[in-house]
């Protein structure tokens, strides 16, 4: 964001909290929203662009990196980056053989896909906080823009609409591969009749539905939780820049311990999020679990 001096802690911490969002104002109309209250007032329909922006970026990066190495695969003394990702597929497909009893061959690559796109768009929390930020307001500066009313957050997964979307879809997998392996049948009685059999199927459908449907809330904002601290804590340790020589060097050790320690986070929380979900498509290919 712009210089402390110009904004209170206060603000400076609402600015970075807040999404780039392009929707229908009823005041203003289509466009950007200019503040935070703007934005929430466009509602739900309302894009938080960077989001999109970052996510698709780095599943991009992720998809050309991947291809480029299997186009340039090689028999013989392989290359680095061919060791790199023959490790992390390896690492995949054992806790896809250790997790999941079924046979789908979709699994698999959706571990893969699930476990590195979140891996990266975890790490855009170790990017300093006010950096993108900076260049885009400068940018779009340039255009005419007030850089105090332009918002950028660079990590996907401190949004809950990613996160959310994310377990939704794996949520929907789970309720497709439900239905196809067990049937209409098989579905709604693993939903009625466990675990009190059929005189307690009141209390098993509320008892199994609320198990079903915490699977996905619970997927989705342990991600989030866990991001948004970590992000929240980088944007207080930098409120401790630009005081004195003293905050400052006290911010840049806390900054670097911090950064650290967040790379641990950052690779278990896309672990458990590849697992949990590796392990819900196993349970809805078992007729009993």
């Amino acid at each position: 964001m712009a210089s402390s001096e110009t904004v209170t802690a206060q603000e400076y911490i609402r600015h970075h909290l807040t999404n780039l969002t392009f929707g229908y104002h009823p005041e203003h109309g289509l466009g950007f929203a200019h503040t935070s209250d703007g934005a929430a007032e466009m509602g739900f329909w309302a894009v938080h662009v960077d989001t999109m922006f970052f996510s698709i970026l780095l599943g991009g990066l992720f998809l050309w990196f991947f291809k480029r190495v299997a186009d340039n695969v090689s028999s013989g003394v392989p290359t680095a980056s061919q060791n790199f990702v023959e490790w992390i597929v390896d690492f995949v497909e054992e806790n896809v053989r250790g997790s999941f009893s079924g046979k789908n061959p979709l699994v698999a690559p959706l571990a893969l896909t699930i476990f590195i796109w979140v891996f990266l768009m975890n790490l855009m929390d170790l990017v300093p906080v006010d950096l993108l930020p900076y260049l885009f307001q400068r940018f779009m500066a340039l255009f005419g823009a007030d850089p105090h009313h332009v918002y950028l957050k660079v990590v996907p997964t401190t949004d809950p609409n990613a996160t959310f979307g994310m377990s939704l879809m794996v949520f929907l997998l789970v309720l497709y591969y439900s239905f196809k392996i067990k049937g209409v049948k098989g579905f709604l009685g693993e939903l009625t009749l466990q675990p009190f059999g059929k005189w307690g199927m009141p209390a098993n459908l509320l008892l199994e539905g609320i198990n079903l449907l915490s699977k996905p809330v619970s997927l989705s904002l342990r991600l989030f939780g866990n991001l948004y601290a970590g992000e929240m804590i980088f944007i207080l340790i930098a409120l401790m820049y630009g005081h004195n020589i003293i905050m400052s060097l006290a911010g840049g050790a806390l900054q670097l311990a911090w950064a650290i320690f967040h790379i641990l986070v950052i690779t278990l929380q896309a672990f458990i999020f590849m697992v949990l979900t590796i392990v819900y498509l196993d349970m809805a290919h078992q007729e009993h679990h």
